[in-house]
C-alpha cells in the first residue's frame, strides 16, 4: 500500500515520543534508586539534577566535533569539490535550511553522515568512496537524506538518546561499585526491609537497563533512517536517486577504516556492513538496505 510522507512522519513522531518517554522513566528510576540506596537525601537529588544538566550541555554543544573527529573528517574546499558543494546547496535550499558545512572523509567505502545540534549549526560529511562510486543523482539522494536528518532534528534526537543512555550506564557503574565497597565497609542490615528491596531492584535494573538502552536507541535510529529516506525523496521529488544509491551500498562488501561503534548510527549505511542482510535484529542501528529500497519504491510523492 502506498504511503505519503505525512503518514510516515506521523507514525515516527509518536514512536519517538514513546521511546524518549521510556528512556526518561529508566533514567528516573536509576536516579531514584541510587539516591535512596545510599541515603544521599534531598542534596542527592539536587546534585543528580545538576549533573544531568551540565552533562547535557557539554555534549549538546560538542557532539558534532566529537563525531567529525572520530570519523577523521576534514573540511572540503569548494574549489576541490565544486559538485558536492553545489549539491549540498541545492538540497538545503529545497529543504529550506541554511547550507551545512561540508566535510570529506578519506575512505574508499561509500558513506555519509550529518551532525549538529540544529540546522544553523550542522555539518555533512561524505567519503571519497561515495563521490567516486555514485553519479550526481545518487549523490543528491544521499545528501538529501542527510539534509533531512538535519531538518527533522534527528541528530539532536539521537544525541539526546545517546546522552540518556550514557547516563544510565554511568549511574549503573556507580551503583555497582558503591555496592561493592559498601558491602565491605559497613553492615548493610541497617538498611531494613525497604532498603534491601531497593538494593535488589537496583541490581536487577543495573543488569537490565543497558540492554533496554541499546534496544530503544537502536529502534529510534532505525525509525529515523526510514523517515530520512522518505523526507529526502520528498525534498528532491525523486526517490529513485536514493534507491539507486542504497542499492550500490548494499552491494559494497568493505568496511570503513575509521568506523566506530560510537558514531555508527549516524551514517546513512552501517560502516561495518551490518545492514546488508535482508532481516534486521533488535540491536541493529540501521534497517536492512533491502527494506529501505522497497519502502522508497512504495512511497507516494
Amino acid at each position: 500500500m502506498k504511503k505519503t510522507l505525512y503518514d510516515l512522519i506521523g507514525a515516527n513522531k509518536w514512536k519517538t515520543a514513546l521511546f524518549i518517554f521510556t528512556f526518561s522513566l529508566i533514567l528516573g528510576a536509576v536516579g531514584y534508586i541510587l539516591v535512596n540506596v545510599f541515603r544521599w537525601g534531598t542534596g542527592g537529588y539536587v546534585l543528580f539534577g545538576l549533573f544531568i544538566i551540565f552533562y547535557n550541555l557539554i555534549l549538546y554543544y560538542n557532539s558534532d566535533k566529537v563525531a567529525l573527529a572520530f570519523s577523521r573528517a576534514h573540511p572540503a574546499p569548494p574549489d576541490q569539490y565544486p559538485q558536492l558543494h553545489n549539491i549540498v546547496e541545492e538540497c538545503s535550499i529545497a529543504a529550506g535550511i541554511p547550507k551545512p558545512k561540508v566535510y570529506i572523509i578519506d575512505d574508499s567505502m561509500p558513506n555519509a553522515f550529518a551532525t549538529g545540534r540544529n540546522p544553523k549549526h550542522a555539518s555533512i560529511a561524505v567519503t571519497e568512496g561515495l563521490l567516486v562510486m555514485m553519479n550526481r543523482e545518487e549523490i543528491q539522494g544521499v545528501v538529501a537524506h542527510e539534509i533531512s536528518h538535519v531538518k527533522n532534528y534527528d541528530i539532536l534526537l539521537m544525541t539526546i538518546a545517546g546522552i540518556i543512555g550514557g547516563l544510565i550506564i554511568l549511574f549503573r557503574d556507580i551503583f555497582l561499585r558503591s555496592m561493592f565497597f559498601s558491602s565491605r565497609g559497613r553492615d548493610r542490615d541497617r538498611r531494613g526491609n525497604a532498603g534491601a528491596i531497593l538494593v535488589l531492584v537496583g541490581i536487577a535494573l543495573a543488569i537490565i537497563a543497558p540492554i533496554l538502552v541499546l534496544l530503544i536507541r537502536s529502534a529510534i535510529s532505525r525509525e529515523r533512517e526510514y523517515l530520512a529516506d522518505a523526507s529526502g525523496a520528498y525534498i528532491l521529488r525523486y526517490p529513485d536517486g536514493l534507491a539507486s544509491a542504497l542499492a550500490k551500498l548494499s552491494n559494497y562488501k568493505g568496511k570503513m577504516k575509521a568506523a566506530s561503534d560510537a558514531t555508527a548510527h549516524l551514517f546513512i549505511a552501517n560502516p561495518f556492513g551490518k545492514d546488508r542482510a535482508s532481516v534486521s535484529n533488535l540491536f541493529s542501528t540501521h534497517p536492512p538496505l533491502e527494506k529501505r529500497i522497497e519502502r522508497l519504491k512504495q512511497l507516494e510523492i
